[in-house]
């Protein structure tokens, strides 16, 4: 029996050795520091003193010191704006980055070891690329889908809040309100963006800090808005009725942009798949007997 060449033995040792760090990196649970953190925030509960753990393990640490800051950065921005999923933190990214690079490296190299060529090399290159990217573009699309969802609640929670300020609550109190009575992705930014004003924060910075934290424009130009009223003591309801109204029409103009781009993407589809077909169906026995007749 001929012994397998170097090579192939290497590159099987570093697929066993990567494959338990990436079943942490997928199906670790969270931290418990970080995982009684979120829910005491999210509950409005003060943390206790005694938390019993320690800090993030070895392998969050050596992933961490393998990764460049700006990437780290980079990550902790994306997971930001795509409400930080408890399933996902920063330090599993990271590592989850570096194993999937790793594993698709080891894989592109016994394939070009296999038949080295130009072809198989750039293959090899380009899926080890867009496996270290990836979880950066699974984040940024949840991001996006985020960003989308708040866009499409603000007018009715814009709508919500007029009605309870015009009804003599405060601003603060009518975004409690719409927090609790929302369940979406712009409810739970408005509950955190009130605690963040219940521990200390200024209001004008815990208003600032939900701009920058959900990226969505929509908010963020309501921000703007609700912060200069606040400079110049305009009427908040005056302003509260504007906006409302103006993301009322963004969202109707947005919903008709949606349904002109239909006949443009049904295009494509329709030259590649069914005119082919009916192509077929129409002329194929048509063409047939042509053949036939000259033929014979």
């Amino acid at each position: 029996m001929t012994p397998l060449p170097l090579p192939v033995v290497l590159a099987a040792l570093a697929v066993a050795l990567a494959l338990p760090v990436l079943g942490w990196a997928l199906l670790a649970r969270p931290e418990a520091v970080a995982a009684q953190s979120r829910d005491n925030l999210l509950r409005g509960i003060a943390l206790p003193t005694d938390t019993g753990t320690g800090g993030p393990g070895l392998l969050a640490r050596l992933a961490g010191g393998l990764t460049p800051r700006g990437t780290v950065a980079r990550l902790n921005r994306l997971a930001g704006t795509a409400g930080r999923p408890a399933a996902w933190p920063v330090p599993r990214l990271v590592a989850a980055k570096l194993v999937l690079a790793l594993i698709a490296g080891v894989l592109g190299l016994l394939v070009v070891s296999g038949g080295p060529s130009p072809l198989t090399v750039v293959m090899a290159v380009a899926v080890t690329v867009v496996a270290y990217f990836l979880p950066e573009l699974l984040l940024h699309s949840r991001g996006q889908e985020r960003q989308e969802a708040i866009a499409l609640e603000l007018p009715d929670t814009l709508d919500q809040m007029t009605i309870a300020v015009e009804a003599g609550l405060g601003f603060e109190s009518a975004m409690a309100r719409a927090g609790a009575n929302g369940k979406g992705p712009l409810a739970a930014e408005l509950v955190r963006t009130l605690q963040d004003i219940a521990v200390g924060q200024p209001r004008r910075e815990a208003y600032l800090a939900l701009a920058d934290r959900t990226g969505a424009p929509d908010l963020r130009r309501f921000i703007r808005a609700v912060v200069q009223a606040d400079a110049y003591g305009v009427s908040i309801a005056d302003v509260l009725r504007t906006q409302a109204g103006e993301m009322r029409l963004k969202r109707r103009q947005r919903a008709e942009e949606k349904a002109m781009e239909i006949p443009v993407k049904v295009i494509f589809p329709l030259i590649l798949c069914i005119l082919p077909t009916l192509f077929i169906v129409l002329l194929g026995p048509a063409v047939m007997d042509i053949v036939a007749a000259f033929s014979g």
